[in-house]
C-alpha cells in the first residue's frame, strides 16, 4: 500500500497560494503533503521563495486534515537547531498530530548566505546528527544547556510545546545519509525510487519506519506541452551529480541548466496526461520500498493537475 501526498513548491508559488493549494490537496484526497524550505529558488524563472515557517502557519488555520511536513529543513547554517526546535513545535501545537519535521543537510545556495564556509558532505552529516540532538533535547521541556562540536545552547526553554512531539524525518540521496537517517531518524525522504537507499535506512535501525519518495511531474492537456512547462521552470531536474548542492546562486543553476535539453527533462520528469505513465512511476516508488509518495507538480497550473489526479490517479492508486 502507498498513500500519496502532493509537494508545496515553495520555489514556484506565492505563500497564499501555497496556502490555497494545501486546502486543495486536502479537497481532492491527497492524505499529507511536504513543503519545501528554500531561501532561493533554483533558477529565477521559478520566482519564488517565501519563509516557510509563515506559511505553515497559514496551512494549519486552512486545514483540518491533511498532514504537513517540511520537505526539507536544513537545521545545520542558515537556521540555529534553536530555532528550528522552537518553530517546529509550534507547528506541531497549531496542527496536532499533523505535523513532522524533515531535516537535511541542504544545498550551497541556500546555506551560504551567511557568509559561512560550506562544508564537504561528512562533515554536513554531522552537524545535522548534533543539530538533531539539540532539537530532542530541547523538546523534552524544561531549562536545557548543550555544549557541543557545532552548536552550543545556554539556558533555553521552549515553552509551547505540543501535547504529542513531531516526527523527525532524515533525507537522503546516497547510502552514508540513508544509514544515518536509519540510526537519527523516524523515517526516510528522499527523491528518487532507489532500492538501495530503503534497504539502507532499515539495516541501520529504520525497519517499519516510514519512507517517503518525491515524484515530480508536470501535468499538461498533451505531452508536448508538459514537456516545455517542465523545461521552462524545472531544468535542473536535468543535473546530474553533485551540482545541486554545490552551486551557490540561481545565476549559477541558470548557466548549468542551459546544457540540460527538454529531453533531459523529459526523463526525469513524467510528462503528459496519460494516467499509466505517472501510476507506473508511484509503482515504481513503491517497488523500491517506500510507502508514501508525495507528487509535485511544475509549473503554474496546479488546479489542472488537481482535477487529473483526483479524477485518473488517485481512485486507481487507492
Amino acid at each position: 500500500m502507498v498513500e500519496l501526498g502532493y509537494a508545496l513548491s515553495s520555489e514556484e508559488h506565492l505563500p497564499n497560494d501555497l496556502v490555497r493549494y494545501a486546502q486543495r490537496a486536502e479537497e481532492v484526497g491527497f492524505a499529507f503533503a511536504l513543503i519545501s524550505d528554500h531561501y532561493h529558488p533554483w533558477i529565477d524563472q521559478q520566482g519564488q521563495s517565501p519563509f516557510v515557517w509563515s506559511v505553515i502557519g497559514g496551512i494549519a488555520q486552512a486545514t483540518q486534515r491533511l498532514r504537513l511536513g517540511t520537505g526539507v529543513t536544513c537545521p545545520t547554517m542558515r537556521i540555529h537547531p534553536a530555532i528550528i526546535a522552537q518553530a517546529a513545535a509550534t507547528a506541531a501545537a497549531m496542527m496536532p498530530g499533523r505535523f513532522f519535521l524533515g531535516v537535511g543537510t541542504g544545498e550551497n545556495l541556500n546555506e551560504h548566505i551567511l557568509g559561512e564556509h560550506w562544508p564537504p558532505h561528512d562533515l554536513r552529516l554531522e552537524m545535522l546528527e548534533e543539530a538533531v540532538r539539540v532539537i530532542r533535547l530541547l523538546w523534552q521541556g524544561g531549562t536545557q544547556t548543550y555544549r557541543g562540536c557545532y552548536y552550543t545552547v545556554e539556558n533555553a526553554q521552549i515553552y509551547t510545546l505540543p501535547d504529542a512531539l513531531p516526527a523527525v524525518l532524515v533525507a537522503a540521496s546516497g547510502p552514508k545519509a540513508a544509514e544515518t537517517a536509519g540510526r537519527l531518524g523516524d523515517g526516510l525522504i528522499s527523491t528518487a525510487p532507489q532500492e538501495s537507499l530503503p534497504e539502507r535506512f532499515e539495516a541501520a535501525g529504520g525497519a517499519g519506519k516510514p519512507c517517503y519518495g518525491q515524484l515530480t511531474v508536470c501535468w499538461a492537456r498533451d505531452e508536448a506541452s508538459a514537456q516545455r512547462t517542465a523545461h521552462k521552470y524545472w531544468p535542473n531536474a536535468g543535473l546530474k551529480g553533485e551540482l545541486s548542492q554545490e552551486l551557490p546562486t540561481p545565476a549559477h543553476f541558470a548557466q548549468a541548466s542551459q546544457l540540460v535539453r527538454a529531453d533531459d527533462v523529459a526523463q526525469r520528469i513524467v510528462c503528459g496526461p496519460d494516467p499509466a505513465r505517472h501510476i507506473e512511476k508511484i509503482q515504481e516508488f513503491a517497488e523500491a520500498g517506500y510507502d508514501h509518495v508525495y507528487v509535485h507538480q511544475v509549473g503554474p497550473d496546479q488546479e489542472g493537475f488537481f482535477r487529473f489526479y483526483s479524477q485518473e490517479v488517485l481512485p486507481k492508486v487507492r
